[in-house]
This record gives C-alpha cells, sequence and structure tokens, in this order.
C-alpha cells in the first residue's frame, strides 16, 4: 500500500513550507492591525513641525495654518453647563417599537339626520345552502337500476335511487339530463342538471 511518501525530498519540503505558513498566520493573527499612539504622537514641537509638512505630502497638498493648535486640556466649565440642561423630549421611547400617536383632528360637528325606521323584513328561516353535488353521468346495465356519478370535490359517488351519498344527500329521481337529491338534513330538494361535456 503507497501512501505518496516514497519521495523524501517533496515531503521534506512540503512538511518545510507547511511549518513557514502556520508561523506566518501566526504572526499576522498576533500582530496589532493599528499602530500604537505613542509611536504615532509626536514628542516635542520640532518633531512636530517636522510631521505636519510630511503628513501634507501623503494626502497630496499642503496644509496651511488654519487658526489655533487643538487645546487638549479639559474644560469642565462646559461640561457642568450641560449637565445642568434637561432634557424635554417628545414623551416617546426611541427603544421600544410603537405606532405614532397621531394629533387628533378637529372636525366641524355635523347634525346627524334623523335615523329612518329600516323596512320590516320577513323573518322566516333562512335559506339552506345549496347542494354541492355535481352530476356527471350515468351507468346503464340491463337488468339492473340506472347508476349515476356525483362528485364534491374530489370525492366521487356512485349511486342509484334511494342511496344516501356523502352522508347527507338522498337521490329521489334520475333523468338522463338531471338528477333529483334531497338534503336530508335541511329536508331541501334540487335538481341538478347534467355536467356540460361528460355526455
Amino acid at each position: 500500500m503507497k501512501i505518496g511518501a516514497e519521495n523524501k525530498k517533496e515531503l521534506y519540503a512540503m512538511i518545510t513550507l507547511m511549518i513557514i505558513a502556520a508561523g506566518a498566520l501566526l504572526y499576522w493573527i498576533s500582530s496589532p492591525s493599528t499602530p500604537t499612539p505613542g509611536a504615532a504622537a509626536p514628542k516635542d514641537n520640532a518633531n512636530a513641525a517636522l510631521a505636519q509638512p510630511e503628513a501634507a505630502n501623503r494626502t497630496g497638498r499642503s496644509r496651511g495654518k488654519s487658526g489655533p493648535p487643538l487645546d487638549p486640556t479639559l474644560r469642565t466649565d462646559l461640561l457642568r453647563n450641560s449637565e445642568e440642561a434637561e432634557y424635554k423630549g417628545s414623551g416617546r421611547n426611541i427603544f421600544e417599537a410603537q405606532a405614532e400617536i397621531p394629533k387628533p383632528i378637529k372636525s366641524p360637528v355635523v347634525p346627524q339626520p334623523k335615523p329612518q325606521p329600516a323596512p320590516e323584513v320577513a323573518s322566516g328561516p333562512p335559506a339552506p345552502p345549496p347542494i354541492p353535488l355535481k352530476f356527471y353521468g350515468f351507468a346503464n346495465r340491463p337488468g339492473q337500476p340506472k347508476s349515476i356519478f356525483l362528485a364534491n370535490g374530489d370525492d366521487i359517488f356512485v349511486g342509484k335511487e334511494g342511496d344516501i351519498v356523502s352522508r347527507r344527500y338522498k337521490i329521489i329521481h334520475i333523468t338522463p339530463t338531471q338528477v333529483e337529491i334531497e338534503d336530508v338534513q335541511n329536508n331541501h330538494r334540487e335538481a341538478i342538471p347534467l355536467t356540460a361535456g361528460s355526455a
């Protein structure tokens, strides 16, 4: 069984390259990505004067004197003034998601017309729902009663006069063009025509 380590020189070269790559990766990960602040800051005014033209050369344009130098001292009097200021917000919490409250719109008051009495509607029992079956066709064998094919969605039923399909609908009478079906729960009869294209 060969594992590919027959050429010892190539194996040693590969191991050496892997060690060098691991060392470079370790050096790259452990070194800081930004220079330290002490190395970048000039130590005296003479070095500051030398550093300014150097910075201008790096950006490609020279800087003119633009006012007084930056004063690094902390001005506590300005901080005290800001501490005394009191925040007067709108009452809305910016850290919670909430709908903006619309300002109420004042509209003129319109006098309401007097309600007219509603016309009386005959209050009887509601109409029963239509029978959802579709009549697709029939089968007629000699010596046997006529059978029909009914569908309710994806369900297909085969039945003859007097049968109850879908545990609710009774087949009353079959003709070549329609079938009369009764909803036994509501005592409602309906004639369902033969669906076009299936004859």
